[in-house]
């Protein structure tokens, strides 16, 4: 391997080693002397709880792990939005499971906690997936309230989904494990079935100061709405459990009983690792994101035996289209080409940037594996489409309106990777959060902004001086360094997976290595629900 490998390695390897830091933080959820207090009480914390309902030894994906990052620092931390999200098996059968970590702020729901829920009941509805809650929570964060409370992604929104996917025939289970009040209460009694921990965990729309404040009734919480109260009075609750172990045992029989669901058929043959060594991706994505490098190498550390049928080859360059398997899966990957490479008209095209025939070549490839019935893989390394006059008197905007159009009535499953740059209107031509992918992650290397970094703080730059100027301030050569070192460091953290990831713009920050991982469960998942929409594109300019 050559220096520049070497040097990519190192870079790589070190943004990886900073994602694992960073996780090994939020795991801890509320800190150790909250999962000490939590373990004294005699209950498991989220995170154990999750661990013991999965399979053993069975693959799992986390989503949202960084949400609420860096966000609240008004009201404290809030690590992975104070609730954990996983995609896993029970008994087998895939499952999303979603977990309240009573460390932090005793399970309060700040709004990415709303967001966070929202987008796990998303990822349920699209594939039919069984949903189970382990729900130990205060309720709404009061302090933000007007936050949480009255808009239509907000809070009520998580009952309202109850019940729709209740008529959706998707299968809803719920323990309650600790506290469960106010409004929160309706969650689990909207599922289908309802588990509540003796002594431990209790609910009920007013706990026993409010009642007491309320209508002067004097009541302990355990009396109010504890286990033996729902179980043997009020019949809110299905099933009494000793301990949280004994309730998760009982959803892990719960779940073992669903009978098979219907499936897309998606194609599925035995998986094969690829023939070239994964390992080398962090050699091959270069340190400086302003790089070029070859898309194809990459694809070739993903898919099954390294093998890429590739589509209009020799046309539109700067977007790779392609048939693939990855996990045995058959995939359609479009993929930004990061170099540079010569068009049919002999021009140079730039690496990353989408042109008019690229766009139109993903356009018809889009339309081949929707009529296939194959999943889409979009990996994202793009700053923008072609600009300029030649551009323009081109067509550019009609032929991308076309990929954007093909890409938003897709039929088919979709899946995003964000390896590197993920710019403007190119981040929505590649499937970005706006077009409902099934699931979207980016590697620790990516960046998602409107325009490139060097681009925006010139723009910025000179607004900012402009306006100053105005107002009578003198701009020396210092000032304007200053200023653009001010908006640079502002911008740099603005285009961070991590500040994406904090915000739900995509659901996790994974090593490399993962992507197979993701895409094969999250196929998995799709195929559990038959697509029941035909492909079609509308109106458009030809």
């Amino acid at each position: 391997m050559n220096l520049k490998f070497n040097k990519n390695e190192d870079f790589n390897k070190l943004l990886l080693a900073d994602l694992k830091k960073k996780f090994l933080k939020v795991a801890l959820g509320g800190g150790k002397n909250r999962i000490e207090k939590t373990h004294s009480k005699g209950k498991l914390t989220a995170r154990e709880r999750v661990d013991y309902l999965f399979d053993k030894n069975s693959k799992s994906i986390e989503i949202g792990a960084f949400a609420g990052d860096d966000m609240y620092k008004d009201h404290g931390s809030c690590p992975s939005g104070g609730v954990v999200v996983k995609i896993g098996y029970i008994s087998k059968k895939q499952c999303i499971v979603v977990a309240n970590d009573a460390t932090v702020k005793a399970g309060a729901w700040f709004p990415i906690t709303a967001k966070k829920n929202l987008r796990a009941q998303e990822i349920s509805i699209e594939n039919k997936i069984p949903i189970i809650y382990l729900v130990d929570s205060a309720g709404v964060y009061l302090p933000m309230q007007d936050e949480i409370f009255p808009d239509k992604e907000h809070f009520g929104r998580i009952f309202r989904n109850n019940a729709m996917m209740s008529s959706m025939g998707i299968t809803q289970i719920s323990a309650i494990m600790g506290s469960c009040v106010a409004g929160g209460a309706y969650l689990p009694i909207m599922s289908d079935e309802a588990i509540i921990v003796d002594k431990t965990a209790s609910i009920f729309l007013a706990g026993s100061y409010l009642v007491k404040a309320a209508i002067g009734e004097q009541i302990d919480n355990e009396t109010l709405g504890g286990a033996t109260t729902h179980c043997e009075i009020s019949g809110v609750t299905d099933y009494k459990a000793k301990d949280d172990k004994d309730a998760l045992d009982k959803i892990r029989n719960i779940v073992g009983k669903i009978g098979a669901p219907e499936n897309a058929g998606f194609n599925r043959v035995k998986s094969s690792n690829p023939t070239e060594s994964s390992e080398e991706i962090y050699g091959l994505l270069p340190k400086l994101r302003t790089d070029q490098y070859d898309m194809k190498e990459i694809i070739k550390r993903l898919v099954d035996d390294s093998e890429l049928e590739e589509y209009k080859a020799d046309y539109g360059k700067t977007i790779i289209c392609g048939y693939a398997r990855i996990d045995g899966w058959a995939v359609g990957i479009i993929a930004n080409q990061r170099k540079v490479v010569k068009s049919a008209k002999k021009e140079m095209q730039f690496g990353g940037v989408i042109y008019s025939d690229s766009a139109d070549k993903s356009t018809r490839f889009i339309a081949n594996c929707n009529q296939k019935k194959i999943p889409l893989v979009f990996l994202q390394d793009v700053t923008g489409f072609m600009v300029g006059s030649k551009s323009e008197h081109g067509g550019i905007i009609k032929d991308g309106a076309k990929m954007v159009n093909a890409v938003s009535n897709s039929v088919v499953p979709k899946f995003t990777v964000i390896i590197g740059n993920s710019y403007g209107a190119g981040n929505y031509a590649m499937c970005g959060k706006a077009y409902d992918p099934r699931l979207i992650v980016a590697w620790p290397s990516a960046r998602l902004a409107v325009m490139g970094g060097v681009q925006a703080a010139k723009v910025l730059l000179q607004i900012e001086t402009a306006s100053l100027k105005k107002q009578g301030e003198k701009i020396t050569p210092e000032k304007e360094a200053e200023i653009l070192k001010s908006i640079e460091d502002r911008y740099d953290k603005q285009t961070s997976p991590y500040y994406a990831a904090a915000r739900l713009w995509t659901d996790a920050i994974i090593d490399p290595l993962e992507t197979r991982t993701w895409i094969s469960m999250g196929i998995e998942a799709a195929n559990q629900a038959p697509i029941e929409k035909k492909f079609n594109m509308g109106i458009i300019q030809v």
